[in-house]
C-alpha cells in the first residue's frame, strides 16, 4: 500500500507558515524571516519514503489585496483550497482568529481532513497568579497561566472551525512536528507517487537563486523597500564546481535604487556577498554572483510584468 497526498499549508501573514513547512520537508524550501509577506508564491516541497510521498506547499500569507501583486499572492493562496488532501491551517498564540474572515468561511466549508495548527506555543507568558501580592500588581486582574491562555485560544478556535482537527505547536522549536507528521501519514490517502521520488521540489533552481537574494534584502532593509523589490535570473551558467550567475534587482523607484546600491555600492556588495555564501551551501558549489539594479516603475501593478516574474497562479 503506498500513500500519497497534497498537504497544503495556509493562513494570515507572519504566523509561521514557511518555518513549518522547512521544519516538515526537512530542507529550507522556503524564506523564513520576521517580517509579514515574505512568501510571495506557492512553493511545493516533497517529501518521500518507500511507501509515501508527501507534497506540501507553502503559501503566501491571506490579505486583502492593495494592487496586483497582491492579488496574484492571494489566488496562489485561494488555489491552494483547490487541491489539497489535508489542509494546515496556520495560526499563533496573538492573532484575532476573526482576521480575514472571508477566507476562513471557505476553510469552513471544506470536507477534507483540516488540521487547525496554534503555532509559537513558545512565546505564551507564563505569568502571575492570583496568589502574588506584591504591589506592583495590586488591583491588577492576574493574567493567565500559559497552559488556561492555551485552552482560551483552542476554545475560540473551535466556535470557529469545529470540523478541525486543533495542534498545539512550535515550528520554530520543532514542538509537536513529529506528532504532526504522523498524523498527516495516517490521513493521507491512497495512491501512486505524483512526483518522481528524487524530486525535492516544483520549482527549478532560478527561482531559489532569486528567494535567497531577495531574502538578504528582507533581512538587510527597512520599511517599503524590501516589498519594492524583485528580483530576476538573467543568467544561470552551470558547471560540475561552479556556478555563475547574473541577476537584476528591480525596484521601483529611483530612491530605492539608491538605497539598495548604497554609498559607493556598499550595501549591494554586502547584499551580494550574504547571498553569495548562502547560494554556495544551498547548491554546494562555488558561486560567482553579478547583482545589478533597475528601476520598473510599475512591476507591482503590471500584469505583464507580474506574468514574467511567475506570478500567474494558474
Amino acid at each position: 500500500m503506498h500513500k500519497a497526498g497534497f498537504v497544503n499549508i495556509v493562513g494570515n501573514p507572519n504566523v509561521g507558515k514557511s518555518t513549518l513547512m522547512n521544519q516538515l520537508v526537512g530542507e529550507r524550501i522556503s524564506i523564513a524571516t520576521f517580517k509579514a509577506q515574505t512568501t510571495r508564491h506557492r512553493i511545493m516541497g516533497i517529501v518521500n519514503t518507500d511507501d509515501m510521498q508527501i507534497v506540501f506547499s507553502d503559501t503566501p500569507g491571506v490579505l486583502k489585496p492593495n494592487y496586483k501583486l497582491q492579488e496574484s499572492m492571494l489566488a496562489f493562496s485561494e488555489s491552494a483550497l483547490q487541491d489539497a488532501d489535508v489542509l494546515l491551517y496556520v495560526t499563533d498564540v496573538v492573532e484575532n482568529p476573526e482576521k480575514n474572515m472571508d477566507f476562513l468561511e471557505k476553510v469552513q466549508k471544506m470536507q477534507i481532513p483540516v488540521l487547525l495548527l496554534i503555532n509559537k506555543i513558545d512565546e505564551l507568558e507564563t505569568t502571575e497568579t492570583a496568589s502574588k501580592t506584591d504591589k506592583a500588581n495590586k488591583g491588577r486582574q492576574p493574567k493567565l497561566t500559559s497552559q488556561a491562555r492555551l485552552v482560551e485560544i483552542v476554545d475560540k478556535w473551535h466556535q470557529l472551525l469545529p470540523n478541525a482537527e486543533i495542534l498545539p505547536i512550535s515550528a520554530k522549536n520543532k514542538f509537536g512536528v513529529d506528532m504532526l507528521l504522523r498524523r498527516i501519514k495516517d490521513l493521507l490517502p491512497e495512491s501512486p507517487a505524483y512526483f518522481d521520488k528524487d524530486q525535492l521540489t516544483d520549482k527549478p533552481a532560478r527561482f531559489f537563486v532569486s528567494e535567497i537574494i531577495r531574502e538578504k534584502i528582507l533581512l538587510y532593509y527597512d520599511k517599503e523597500i524590501p516589498y519594492s523589490v524583485e528580483v530576476k535570473v538573467e543568467s544561470f551558467k552551470e558547471s560540475a564546481k561552479s556556478i555563475h550567475i547574473r541577476a537584476i534587482i528591480y525596484v521601483e523607484r529611483d530612491s530605492q535604487k539608491g538605497i539598495i546600491i548604497g554609498h559607493q555600492g556598499v550595501a549591494l556588495k554586502k547584499v551580494g556577498a550574504e547571498a553569495r555564501k548562502a547560494l554556495e551551501q544551498f547548491f554546494d558549489k562555488s558561486i560567482f554572483l553579478e547583482t545589478y539594479v533597475k528601476v520598473d516603475k510599475d512591476w507591482r501593478s503590471s500584469k505583464r510584468e507580474l506574468d514574467s516574474f511567475g506570478y500567474n497562479p494558474e
